[in-house]
């Protein structure tokens, strides 16, 4: 007996067909056998911490042999370029910091954009903190711009283009509305050394760079760029409660595959990493470093870094910074 087909029916039958299709191809591929996670800074910084924290429980959740790879300078930019041209097939992820979303402005020739990146998960967030020596007669960051107003301020950041520089710089220029000379080292330890030797006025650093320094009470913390106190040193205000409202400043680590990785591929990515932050060791872990811990869905990631571009564009042009 045949069967007559309407052409409506023929229509369904083609729409199911090609639902089916396309539910097969969203499907996200099987972890790759081996991830490469390349770290944008040296080892033993935080963006190289996070990714072997996170790198171990990935490997043990998916199988997936963890490969970190340490592609240092430029600012971050040598391992962004390198990512950005590997293949799109979630092998390959960068983990780096706030640093990506700056140098997207502050650098006038970089090998590649921000474009050829896509954010996969937003792992850890860290505010940057403005901190003086414990003898300094300043109690409050109002404190300190009042008393040294008109006279030498400096401060001291872990390099010139950071996010602490820019944040310190903008602070005392656009908001402050005082000179203040920055005052770059090769990392955060030095600076803060030369803090508590009594060579700079102020330090000005992510969170996580000192947070058990100020914890201990070796530093004082006179304000921190977020909208609430971290809790990894809940003594120290925020700039809203120190007088300073609206200004927040966050360095990030956070984790990128190339543009074109297929949106099942970086959502299955997403998800791994989001419950590794939700673990309560890994939390508190972090918080204890002065971290964080950051759940987003991969289009709250994507958009977060979106806003991190424009909010570094912003005072990059304010201040007229420019890196060759």
């Amino acid at each position: 007996m045949k069967m007559r087909l309407s052409s409506n029916m023929i229509a369904a039958l083609a729409a199911a067909a090609f639902g089916l299709a396309a539910s097969a191809r969203a499907q996200p591929a099987a972890p790759p056998a081996q991830i490469n996670l390349v770290v944008g800074f040296a080892p033993g910084g935080s963006a190289d911490l996070i990714a072997r924290i996170i790198g171990n429980r990935l490997g043990a959740k998916t199988g997936a042999r963890i490969v970190v790879e340490n592609r240092a300078g430029a600012g971050g930019n040598i391992a962004a370029r390198h990512v950005a041209n590997a293949p799109a097939d979630g092998a390959t992820l960068l983990v780096t910091t706030a640093a990506l979303a700056i140098n997207e402005t502050l650098y006038r020739n970089k090998p590649y954009s921000a474009g050829q990146l896509r954010a996969v998960a937003i792992a850890a967030v860290t505010p940057e903190v403005f901190a003086v020596h414990p003898s300094d007669p300043a109690k409050t960051l109002a404190e300190f711009v009042a008393l040294r107003k008109g006279k030498d301020i400096n401060f001291g950041t872990a390099g010139i283009g950071t996010g602490s520089h820019i944040a310190g710089e903008y602070f005392f220029r656009e908001i402050a509305r005082t000179e203040a000379r920055h005052v770059p080292f090769r990392g955060g330890p030095e600076a803060t050394t030369a803090l508590l030797g009594g060579h700079l006025s102020m330090v000005v650093s992510s969170l996580s760079g000192f947070a058990e320094q100020i914890a201990s009470g070796q530093l004082r913390g006179l304000a921190a760029a977020a909208p609430e106190r971290a809790a990894a040193v809940p003594a120290v205000p925020t700039f809203a409660e120190a007088g300073y409202p609206g200004f927040t400043s966050f360095s990030w680590v956070a984790f990128f595959a190339p543009a074109g990785t297929p949106s099942g591929e970086a959502a299955r990515l997403n998800r791994e990493v989001d419950d590794i932050m939700r673990e309560p060791e890994i939390r508190a872990r972090l918080v204890s470093l002065g971290f964080a811990p950051m759940n987003a869905a991969l289009t709250e990631a994507e958009t977060y870094f979106q806003a991190e571009v424009a909010q570094w564009q912003t005072r990059v042009r304010a201040l007229d910074l420019s890196v060759e």
